[in-house]
């Protein structure tokens, strides 16, 4: 037997040994746990006791992967259980951040818990500290600069910060899913210029959708594409009864006005199954079953909980 398979064998031996090791600890660790909550020891408390990723990594003896593969199973354990409260949250970060710190590729990591911070706990300011620390790491990753430009538009209004991540995601070379969606670089072209339109808003949005398989993610996407598509037609109402105004000398005494002028094709259907009520002295539209317009771009207006209205 050659000194190179003694060698082989001798340093897998010791990572095994280490792997052995660390799961005793953690055994340990949870049985401590257990002990002082009288048996109620919750897993997120585990998550708050992890070490720091770079004292993590060097144990794993090369088997990063391994062991964070380990670790974001805990944290999708602890999602499933549906009990993260708010200021839970920031353990949760802790443990993406060891996970990407053990294993610095771990795209999906990045990616889930980008959006899991910033839409289910409202905290976009650690779902982009998360997201940037995997862009150096990740350069052939478009997901994480699109996941960046999705939340400075919707969360932080900052359209040309948008616009900028979701250029750099548009340069990733390859065909979808390697490289990004065909419609990345046009999403881009016009987040550079029309910011503030909602059809800008309602195209993300359903590209959000499109890439998105939780249910719960998926049903709040829903709702906000709803919300959006009300106040895109509301926009578009009241702008075509300025045009008729501008070219006859006075507001359309009815919404069918429009239609009859050739304005509009029709009517368009209140999305919420409503009617557009509309006051011929103000020249504004309203929704049957909304009293208030709502600020497309607000921060506060997120997919999180105490933000999402509809």
């Amino acid at each position: 037997m050659s000194f190179k398979v003694i060698s082989a064998r001798r340093r897998y031996l010791l990572s095994f040994l280490a792997l052995v090791l660390l799961l005793g600890a953690s055994l340990s660790t949870q049985y401590l746990l257990e002990q002082r909550s009288h048996g109620r020891a919750t897993k997120l408390e585990q998550l708050r006791l992890l070490p720091k990723g770079e004292i993590l990594r060097p144990a794993l003896l090369g088997y990063h992967q391994l062991g964070a593969d380990l670790l974001w199973l805990r944290v999708v354990q602890v999602l499933g259980d549906r009990v993260v409260r708010d200021k839970d949250y920031e353990w949760l970060y802790h443990a993406l951040d060891v996970i990407t710190t053990v294993d610095p590729k771990y795209v999906y990591a990045y990616e889930a818990g980008g959006v899991v911070l910033a839409e289910l706990a409202g905290r976009v300011d650690l779902s982009n500290r998360l997201l940037e620390k995997g862009l150096a790491p990740n350069t052939s990753s478009w997901q994480i600069p699109f996941r960046l430009g999705f939340n400075h538009f919707f969360h932080l209004g900052d359209h040309s910060r948008a616009a900028e991540y979701m250029a750099q995601a548009a340069r990733i070379p390859g065909l979808f899913p390697i490289g990004p969606p065909h419609y990345t670089a046009r999403l881009a072209s016009r987040l550079y210029v029309q910011g503030k339109n909602p059809e800008v808003a309602l195209e993300f949005l359903e590209a959000m959708l499109d890439q998105t398989t939780d249910e719960l993610l998926r049903e709040k996407l829903q709702r906000r594409i709803r919300r959006i598509s009300l106040e895109r037609d509301l926009q578009m109402l009241e702008q075509q009864i300025r045009q008729y105004a501008d070219s006859r000398g006075r507001r359309p005494a009815s919404l069918m006005e429009l239609v009859l002028a050739g304005l509009l094709p029709g009517i368009p259907s209140e999305p919420y199954g409503g009617d557009y009520l509309y006051d011929s002295k103000t020249g504004k539209v309203m929704s049957s079953t909304h009293d208030e317009r709502m600020g497309v771009y607000v921060p506060a207006d997120s997919l999180a909980t105490r933000g999402d209205i509809e």
